[in-house]
This record gives structure tokens, C-alpha cells and sequence, in this order.
């Protein structure tokens, strides 16, 4: 298609000129040329990493046996990997460590003598009040201090 020549200029047709001429889209000129690709099992995206998951857990395996300590988290898994040459991701690491059962051991639930905001609050909304401290000598409240409940009623 392009590799006929101008008889005026001896130069070859452009493809945009013979395509409008031929009222076709570049696109399917293009589509056309590239390679088919063999459509085969489907794969994982993005790009192949070095260690596959069960090496990598091997490796992590490996370092939390020679740590000194009985539970290290995943942070300082990857950087010890990381020290011994094995590039890979914080977040690799933590799912790997996740699925094999080699986090180090959480607290779960709440604090055995409950939350501890119920003191604080009330402190707090009566420092938002005003009520905490007077007004220094001279100077008088910008807003009324706030009213409780209690007070509201006739």
C-alpha cells in the first residue's frame, strides 16, 4: 500500500494519503501490521519478580530463625531480607508472613478496665464551655458559657 512511489517525486505515498484515499482508518493499517498475538493461559500482570511466594516464605522462615527474638513483624522481616539481598515489597512480605502464620503475636479486643475517654470528654466539653476557668480580670466571656441539660429544663 505504501511502497508505491510518486511518479513526480519518486518519493512513496504517506500513509495518512492513502488511507483517506482508500477511506479506511489508520488504525486498522496498523492493527493489521502487528503481530498476532497466541492467546494462552491467562496470566498474572505486572512484572515477574525473582523469588517466587513459597522461596520467599522459605527466606522469611528462615530469617525469623535466626532473629534472637521470639515475634518480629513484618517490617523488620522485609528489612532484614533487604540486608541479605532479597528485594521485595513491605506489603509482600506481610501477606506472605499473614498466610503462613508468622506474625508476631497482637493484642486483641479492648483494655481490660474499658475506654478511657468517658473522664477526658467531659473534661474537655467543659473546657469548651468555659466553665474550667474564670475569665481574666477586665475581660468579659466572648460567648455565654454553655448550658447542661439539666439547666434547660423549666
Amino acid at each position: 500500500m505504501g511502497r508505491a512511489a510518486s511518479p513526480s517525486v519518486g518519493r512513496r505515498y504517506g500513509l495518512a494519503r492513502v488511507c483517506r484515499a482508500l477511506e479506511i482508518p489508520r488504525s486498522t493499517v496498523y492493527a493489521e501490521r502487528a503481530p498476532r498475538l497466541v492467546p494462552g493461559a491467562p496470566r498474572k500482570r505486572g512484572p515477574k519478580t525473582a523469588w517466587t511466594d513459597a522461596e520467599l516464605t522459605e527466606r522469611i522462615r528462615g530469617v525469623l530463625a535466626a532473629s534472637p527474638f521470639v515475634g518480629e513483624g513484618y517490617h523488620k522481616a522485609w528489612a532484614r531480607l533487604r540486608l541479605a539481598g532479597v528485594r521485595t515489597s513491605k506489603a509482600r512480605v506481610l501477606r506472605l508472613m499473614r498466610a503462613a502464620g508468622l506474625l508476631a503475636p497482637t493484642r486483641t479486643g479492648r483494655p481490660p478496665d474499658g475506654p478511657r475517654t468517658t473522664a477526658r470528654s467531659s473534661r474537655i466539653d467543659r473546657m469548651r464551655c468555659g466553665a474550667s476557668t474564670p475569665p481574666p480580670a477586665g475581660l468579659s466571656r466572648a460567648r455565654p458559657p454553655c448550658s447542661s441539660p439539666s439547666s434547660l429544663e423549666p
